[in-house]
């Protein structure tokens, strides 16, 4: 099959998206202060607005007929702005991107049900994603404490998602997994979903151990899947034969039927163009049937985020 073949032999969701606009609102972290260095690499590159149809001329090469918004550091006084924002976006675009919305929320704040109602007025909601990437490297850290999952305020809010209907993405790195094993375990009610495979940073034998054994944790339950994405954070110099081990490992973990693909653009972006990383994904799957590849690139995100 030659890439263009591939490239349009089943339709794909593209399960995990930015966009910002730097001209019309508050994102901090791109407009606030020197850029920093990142777990991605230095920020200043996304210092430009990526609007949706900047999103959509990079994937146009690949039939990608949905797309998930995931939350990307908007003006945390408003996160309820953040999705109407996505909202609108998708009600002005023909083909309605983007076609879900996960938000962001404090699940430890005081009326953070409240708050998640707010979000669930507009009709693309889907889920929430709070931060919880918590690590001794200052490159590597984004949220600011590492007990959220011990916390009962945060448990709180979480089990909140469940009676508001709403998903969980987990960005985290593999050291926290056990912990958040025992909440999925305990609050199956709530569709949970680990970003970026589960941020494999450290490569080193006791690394990837440690990366292998949450990730089978987590996959132990039938309601957690999996994001194969952002991995151009975490391997900055990635070729095919890099990410390849990887990625068939992690969808051994899970399996083919609770994997989902996704770009991370823009901000897997600083790595490579979108068109490289899809090809690199596509290439991988190749020698799986035709039937598995379009389950990994559309069926499981589809069904997930009930798009």
């Amino acid at each position: 099959m030659t890439t263009e073949e591939r490239r349009r032999a089943f339709p794909k969701v593209d399960a995990h998206h930015h966009i910002w606009d730097l001209d019309a609102h508050s994102y901090p972290w791109l407009q606030e202060g020197p850029p920093r260095q990142r777990v991605y690499g230095n920020s200043a590159p996304l210092r430009r607005n990526y609007r949706i149809e900047d999103y959509l001329a990079d994937v146009a090469p690949f039939r990608v007929e949905k797309s998930v918004y995931l939350q990307c550091g908007w003006n945390p006084a408003d996160p309820v702005g953040e999705t109407r924002y996505a909202q609108a976006v998708a009600d002005a675009q023909p083909e309605g991107f983007p076609h879900g919305i996960v938000a962001h929320s404090d699940l430890d704040a005081p009326g953070v049900e409240d708050e998640l109602k707010r979000h669930c007025a507009s009709p693309n909601m889907r889920g929430i994603r709070m931060l919880l990437s918590h690590h001794d490297t200052p490159a590597y850290q984004w949220a600011p404490r590492g007990d959220y999952l011990t916390d009962p305020a945060w448990r709180r809010g979480y089990e909140a998602l469940a009676r508001q209907g709403l998903s969980f993405d987990a960005q985290l790195y593999p050291h926290q997994m056990p912990e958040l094993a025992r909440i999925a375990a305990e609050v199956p009610e709530v569709p949970l979903v680990i970003d970026h495979c589960g941020m494999p940073i450290e490569r080193e034998s006791g690394g990837l151990a440690r990366w292998r054994d949450g990730m089978a944790a987590l996959a132990a339950l039938p309601h957690v899947h999996l994001k194969i994405s952002g991995l151009g954070m975490v391997d900055h110099h990635w070729t095919v034969e890099s990410l390849r081990p990887i990625v068939n490992e992690a969808i051994g973990i899970f399996g083919p039927d609770r994997c989902m693909f996704a770009s991370n653009f823009p901000v897997d972006g600083l790595k490579s163009s979108l068109a490289t990383l899809f090809d690199a994904f596509l290439e991988i799957l190749a020698p799986r049937p035709l039937p598995e590849q379009q389950a990994l690139f559309h069926d499981n995100a589809v069904r997930f985020y009930r798009l």
